[in-house]
């Protein structure tokens, strides 16, 4: 019986894909509108994200402009903004907001880089959780007698295999976005 990595392999893509989604949230010396992402405003009766309430734009290198769809939702978005606690600046004119991101500080980048650590290792321990699964279920149908003791051996080693280069992905996200936090 052949064992289906594609599970497997899914399941290291999605803590892949989350990590990187993760880490476009963590602050940089530049202004991104995915900085925003997490920013949910009450409007309408739910929160809802800033994409779907604004035009965010990038106006310079730390400073973003948030141009409201709807005028009367200006207060709610700048309150939802400053709920969101990111460490920023928000001043109101006649178009929209202008969000402004403080020079970061060499502690203030050391916090940065320790979150965006902690990301990643949250994924890893995911990873690990997924080939522990996968494992188990190898070891469920060689107990049913669907393998041999080889045949689990060989796919226990291309299970590792498969984890390492995931966690490769990993170090290797974390290393740009610390390179970015740097800059």
């Amino acid at each position: 019986m052949a064992y289906d990595f594609s599970k497997l392999k899914n399941q290291i893509k999605e803590t892949e894909e989350w990590l990187s989604r993760e880490l476009s949230g963590v602050r940089t010396g530049r202004a991104t509108p995915t900085l925003l992402d997490g920013v949910k405003p009450e409007a309408y009766g739910t929160r809802t994200p800033m994409a779907q309430l604004a035009n965010i734009s990038v106006e310079d290198a730390r400073t973003l402009r948030v141009i409201p769809w709807d005028k009367d939702l200006l207060k709610t978005i700048e309150k939802g903004i400053t709920e969101a606690d990111l460490g920023i600046s928000v001043a109101t004119d006649d178009q929209g907001l202008r969000i402004s991101f403080p020079e970061l500080t060499g502690e203030r980048r050391t916090q940065l880089s320790k979150i965006a650590g902690e990301k990643t290792e949250q994924a890893r321990v995911t990873l690990r959780g997924h080939r522990t699964e996968a494992i188990k279920e190898l070891e469920a149908a060689e107990k049913e007698g669907g393998m041999g003791k080889d045949e689990v051996a060989r796919y226990k080693e291309e299970i590792q295999k498969l984890i390492d280069a995931g966690n490769d992905v990993l170090g290797a996200s974390l290393k740009k976005k610390e390179e970015e936090i740097a800059q």
